[in-house]
């Protein structure tokens, strides 16, 4: 897989757990006065989506500086 292959199925699964995540949040909102419990654990669940969210996120910023750096050296090798 190249290194923009990854690039884009980095970006594709970084936008479904951000929607997954917000979309268990308006859950939250939505549900109204309802067993604490079943709140916390969707909380939770956000929580988590976000996290790997987040590591999608740094591993997509490392992929964008492999890309600039492959191009730098083959600007210079040109």
């Amino acid at each position: 897989m190249s290194i923009h292959d990854e690039l884009r199925q980095v970006e594709k699964d970084l936008a479904r757990l951000r929607a997954e995540a917000a979309g268990l949040r308006e859950q939250v909102g939505e549900i109204g006065p309802t067993d604490a419990a079943e709140r916390s654990a969707l909380i939770s669940m956000a929580d988590q989506q976000e996290g790997l969210a987040d590591e999608l996120e740094e591993r997509r910023e490392s992929l964008l500086r492999r890309i600039a750096d492959n191009d730098r050296v083959n600007a210079q090798d040109s």
